[in-house]
């Protein structure tokens, strides 16, 4: 049984554990208080939070049964060494759970607030349904040869595959309505500083082991934190610099792309906009010339 060399070291990483536990959990209140102080889901993309359902539920199934079963530790341990530790710490499991229970939340806010147009397209859906039925498939040549470890591990590549699909429809979401009005600037914030405490919480565990295997051990959560720091540069690239938010506020119930577009127009189109000052002057002339004739 493995067990830490260091004392510093060991409470270093449960530090940086529970700081990204802490950030990452922290990061998905301010959409939901976003939400709820605008009444409207309008800017949030319905895609990104179906799919990042998927990918919690599968990561709080990997972490859970890595930590929890005993079956799936004597694989891991079977096949990375017996003096390998766990790659999994409590406070992943208890992340995966808050995550699954906000996001949930988050889902029902948009079934009860202003959604304009907005909806799940019919490619996430279909994503969903190939990602459950790929896991069923798995579950089902799993079962008969007691392959636990494989198929926790299938959980953690959905989670990964998951994490690259979810932020895709966000991104471009912004970039065709060329802003992030509606989409939380901070929970992006909090989830790199997560991501990079997490990252950390690896090395310190292989510095201490003076082994590797906890990164290829658990690909899974060493892709989850580089891919989640790399769209949240993007993320912060595309509110801060290339769409920042305007001071005006708009109404919550009105889409912000139309708004933008039909200010757009008028600024074109100056006849419009001196519309109403046109009609008195002609008025008070066609009046003149009456009295004059």
């Amino acid at each position: 049984m493995a067990s830490w060399n260091s004392v510093p070291l060991e409470v270093l990483y449960n530090v940086l554990g529970w700081v990204a536990f802490v950030s990452w959990s922290i990061s998905f209140y301010p959409q939901v208080i976003l939400n709820f102080r605008r009444k409207s889901v309008v800017g949030l993309n319905f895609d990104f939070v179906v799919l990042n359902l998927t990918k919690h539920s599968s990561y709080l199934i990997y972490n859970a049964s890595m930590f929890f079963s005993s079956a799936v530790q004597w694989q891991y341990r079977h096949r990375y060494g017996n003096n390998e530790m766990i790659p999994v710490a409590a406070n992943d499991v208890a992340f995966s759970t808050h995550a699954v229970l906000l996001t949930a939340f988050t889902l029902f806010q948009i079934s009860i607030y202003d959604r304009g147009n907005q909806k799940v397209s019919k490619i996430a859906l279909a994503i969903v349904s190939v990602a459950w039925l790929s896991v069923a498939i798995c579950v089902f040549v799993a079962f008969p040869k007691h392959s636990w470890l494989w198929l926790v591990s299938c959980f953690n590549t959905l989670q990964v595959v998951m994490t690259v699909t979810k932020y895709i429809p966000q991104a471009v979401m912004n970039f065709r309505r060329k802003s992030t009005i509606g989409f939380s600037i901070g929970n992006i914030l909090l989830d790199l500083f997560g991501g990079v405490t997490n990252y950390g919480q690896m090395a310190v565990q292989s510095i201490d082991q003076n082994s590797w295997v906890n990164f290829y051990g658990n690909i899974g959560k060493t892709l989850l934190s580089l891919v989640s720091i790399f769209f949240d540069f993007l993320f912060i690239v595309q509110h801060y610099v290339l769409y920042p938010s305007r001071k005006e506020v708009a109404s919550p119930n009105v889409d912000v792309a139309w708004m933008t577009r039909t200010q757009k127009k008028k600024r074109t189109c100056p006849q419009l906009t001196n519309q109403n000052t046109l009609l008195p002057k002609f008025s008070h002339l066609q009046s003149s010339i009456n009295s004059y004739i």
